[in-house]
């Protein structure tokens, strides 16, 4: 199976604000094999994203945007590179960074990771030994990483708490796709990219 090297742990700045400010399936595509950062308490946790969906604004009916601007998702709608961070299930928190234009709606899910840097603290926080099971999903890696609402709207730019780097060495890897998992509407956009093979994607 795909594995990563553990070796690719980032020392690179954020990535800019220009990288997010594209069409959204595109960033979530070119999101794989970048690495996410969280600097926690003494402790930076890094993970390499093997899974991402991309959701669109008012004409894509899986997305929090699809009936235009609320409270909730107003990051959605601001300036691109912001995180939007969401309740869901009265128990879990998701993490998704913002795409596309000012003004106009896009985010891409961050679905999972494979832990980089920071194994130790992950386990402690999960509460389980298997590497396997620390980050291979949204709720999961949000637990990881300490990732809540309190994060909603942070600047994934400017390399403090929580960001993205780029990946010196992310190897090569192929993308596979598929439709969006745990939604009823909009099957048919194959807007979940994934790294083929690798353990730690949620669904193969």
């Amino acid at each position: 199976m795909k594995h990563l090297s553990h070796a690719s742990v980032s020392s690179s700045p954020p990535l800019v604000r220009s990288f997010y400010e594209r069409e959204t399936v595109n960033v979530a595509k070119e999101l794989l094999g970048k690495i996410l950062v969280r600097s926690f308490r003494s402790t930076v946790l890094q993970g390499i994203i093997v899974e991402t969906e991309a959701y669109g604004g008012e004409e894509d009916p899986a997305s929090h945007a699809y009936r235009g601007p609320t409270e909730r998702n107003q990051v959605m709608y601001g300036p691109p590179g912001h995180a939007y961070v969401y309740f869901t299930y009265g128990m879990h928190y998701c993490l998704n960074v913002k795409t596309g234009p000012n003004g106009q709606a896009g985010a891409v899910l961050i679905r999972a990771l494979q832990p980089a840097s920071g194994i130790d603290r992950m386990k402690k926080v999960r509460g389980t030994e298997r590497i396997k099971d620390l980050t291979n999903g949204p709720a999961k890696l949000t637990q990881a990483f300490d990732v809540t609402r309190d994060l909603n709207g942070h600047d994934l730019t400017t390399g403090r708490r929580l960001f993205i780097a780029d990946n010196a060495d992310p190897g090569k890897f192929e993308i596979a796709s598929s439709s969006r998992i745990g939604v009823r509407a909009g099957t048919d956009r194959l807007w979940r990219f994934f790294i083929r093979g690798n353990q730690f994607v949620s669904k193969q």
